[in-house]
């Protein structure tokens, strides 16, 4: 049982006696008989109501033993839950921390060679630089934009032709001196290609802000390469001694392209001129075209060889056909040879047989008969 609640009942119980004790004192005798009964109920119904409480504190304290039992069971199950939770929280968490570092450490191993990479080609983009200033130094130089120019020329000439058909810095019978020189047989003759590299107005060309600055430095390109056309033909055309044309050598693409989309009375000039303006890609089909006609050349200096050598081989051809014929004619004599043996050999397998026919008795008759026969046979065979 409760202690405290004992100890209340206990309490309440003493507080009832003592103040029915003090109206005991003050009452009368005939009040003091009831009041004995009275208090005697009263104990009666104290002591059931102490009974009560006591059972009461008794099923109080089983109901809390129960409840802090189930309260101890809970909790170990909630424990335990929170365990198993916890447990597999950690596993998750670990789980995804590997697969994190893992694609962090593939993703830094990525991102190292990417910038591996980068490196090399911000390094080649440094040297890129770097060469592109030398090559503008080059190129802002005249002379050594023209030794660019046949550099390159001298680059195309040699990778096609063989070295027989080009000559380089030729010098001609007017003291003038080709940059190349293509040795190609009358007709055409030889042509002369010079190298030209009009840098400065182009060059402004494309710098031009407006409509009026670029209108000018178009002009100045058309008269720098009408210059230079009218010099060629003037130096590298002479009769008797080279072809009636020349070439001019552009060593870019996009001033050949501006050249002939915006220039045409400047190409028409040339053609005029009969100065043939190439660019790096048709200078390599005019070079490869130039190949051809020295094929087909060396092939008609050839022709006269080759004609002799069919006679020759006609020739062959006929002695073969009458040793043939004659091969021919000994064989069919031979054939004939062996038809004759063959007869002879029929005949002598012939006597061979009747020979063993003959069949030879001991009797005279018998042997004159056959005596006879076989002078029948040889008669025969005679015949």
């Amino acid at each position: 049982m409760d202690p405290i609640f004992l100890t209340i009942a206990g309490g309440l119980a003493l507080a009832l006696l003592g103040g029915l004790g003090l109206w005991l004192l003050r009452a009368g005798r005939g009040d003091r008989q009831r009041l004995t009964a009275h208090l005697d109920e009263q104990r009666r119904h104290s002591l059931e109501l102490a009974g009560r409480l006591a059972q009461m504190a008794e099923n109080t304290s089983a109901q809390q033993g129960q409840l802090a039992e189930a309260l101890q069971r809970q909790e170990r199950e909630l424990a335990k839950r929170l365990e198993d939770r916890l447990a597999d929280l950690n596993r998750r968490i670990g789980e995804t921390l590997t697969r994190n570092q893992e694609s962090t450490q593939t993703t830094m191993t990525d991102l190292k060679e990417r910038l591996a990479v980068i490196d090399a080609a911000q390094k080649n983009i440094t040297d890129l630089s770097s060469q592109v200033v030398g090559l503008q130094d080059i190129l802002s130089n005249k002379q050594a934009r023209g030794a660019f120019g046949e550099i390159q020329l001298n680059d195309l000439v040699s990778g096609v032709l063989p070295p027989n058909a080009y000559a380089l810095q030729a010098s001609l019978s007017n003291g003038r001196r080709a940059d190349c020189l293509l040795l190609l047989p009358n007709p055409p003759g030889a042509i002369v290609i010079d190298s030209k590299f009009p840098l400065e107005s182009y060059r402004a060309l494309t710098e031009a802000r407006d409509d009026e600055t670029r209108a000018a430095a178009r002009k100045q390109l058309g008269a720098d390469i009408q210059t230079h056309v009218k010099a060629i033909a003037e130096r590298y055309i002479l009769p008797g001694e080279t072809a009636e044309s020349a070439l001019m050598f552009l060593p870019s693409e996009a001033i050949y392209a501006e050249l002939h989309a915006s220039l045409p009375q400047v190409v028409d000039e040339s053609f005029r001129r009969r100065v043939w303006i190439v660019s790096p890609t048709t200078m390599m089909a005019t070079l490869n075209t130039v190949r051809a006609v020295l094929k087909d050349v060396r092939m008609r200096e050839q022709a006269h060889i080759i004609q002799r050598e069919m006679y020759a081989l006609l020739e062959d051809i006929s002695r073969l056909d009458q040793r043939v014929d004659k091969l021919q004619s000994h064989f069919g004599q031979a054939e004939k040879d062996l038809r004759e043996i063959r007869i002879s050999t029929d005949k002598v397998a012939k006597r061979g047989g009747r020979i063993q026919e003959l069949d030879i008795g001991d009797e005279i008759g018998a042997g004159a008969l056959e005596d006879g026969k076989v002078m029948r046979l040889a008669d025969r065979g005679g015949a």
